[in-house]
């Protein structure tokens, strides 16, 4: 994989943790023609080096950041979460990984950068250019939130989806053949989001006002032991409606298919 990564030749990099992340960021970055020493389990003695990547879990950076900060020219993690009172800089990529992806895992994903001096915050960057990766800022103040976003974008999703099997199986439908018939609707809804934004995206019958379905719907979703997810996301969607219909009213025979 060439890249256009302003690190300097001979900049090596030893990559603390074995987890997913660590894994295939040793694979990236090799691949990327950078020496990489590692990953190095959480037990293993930390190599010198010219940068120090924890990939530990948030509760423990800080320990770990004790022991490796005499073998770092710079230290920096990958947590999205975490301040940087321990470290200089954080990479923090903006996908989920099952740790077996390629060369390309990084490819023009977002990844956000923060560091305590101009210095730190260049080497995140050049880090992140190096994977292939979009680096964007984001200081301490905003990670919560930042954070946040990401959780909804892919955890919450994953529940989201994940009750849709549910009472899809309530249905008669098996699992495997639940998630098929579902997933090109997801992903043109997720397109259709990436187009226009969540407002100008939404169908179904709460964006048509259709109060008759939507408590047939809940009543289906109480048999299912989710009313109350249900209920929230309900009162969350109609945010989001009346947002729409604020610029463009939607009849009732609009969108009627979902």
């Amino acid at each position: 994989m060439q890249t256009s990564s302003s690190l300097a030749p001979g900049t090596t990099i030893a990559i603390v943790g074995a987890g997913r992340l660590g894994r295939v960021l040793a694979r990236v970055l090799r691949a990327a023609e950078i020496e990489v020493l590692g990953p190095i389990g959480r037990d293993d003695r930390i190599p010198d080096a010219d940068i120090v990547l924890l990939c530990v879990p948030d509760a423990s950076i800080a320990g770990v950041a004790v022991e490796a900060r005499s073998h770092a020219r710079f230290l920096g993690h990958v947590s999205g979460a975490t301040a940087l009172a321990d470290v200089d800089f954080s990479l923090h990529p903006l996908q989920t990984f099952t740790g077996t992806e390629g060369a390309e895992a990084f490819r023009d994903i977002g990844a956000a950068i923060a560091g305590r001096t101009p210095a730190a915050r260049r080497v995140g960057e050049e880090l992140a250019v190096a994977l292939g990766a979009r680096p964007f800022a984001v200081d301490d103040m905003h990670r919560a939130s930042y954070h946040a976003a990401a959780s909804f974008a892919s955890n919450f999703v994953l529940t989201v989806l994940d009750s849709a099997e549910c009472l899809a199986t309530a249905a008669g439908i098996p699992d495997d053949e639940a998630r098929a018939l579902l997933a090109p609707l997801i992903r043109r809804t997720v397109e259709n989001w990436t187009t226009s934004g969540a407002a100008a995206a939404l169908t179904g019958p709460i964006a048509r006002g259709d109060e008759a379905t939507v408590a047939r719907q809940r009543a289906a979703a109480a048999e299912a032991g989710i009313d109350d997810l249900f209920d929230a996301l309900a009162a969350a969607t109609r945010a989001i409606a009346a947002r729409r219909t604020a610029v463009t009213p939607v009849t009732a025979t609009e969108e009627s298919h979902a």
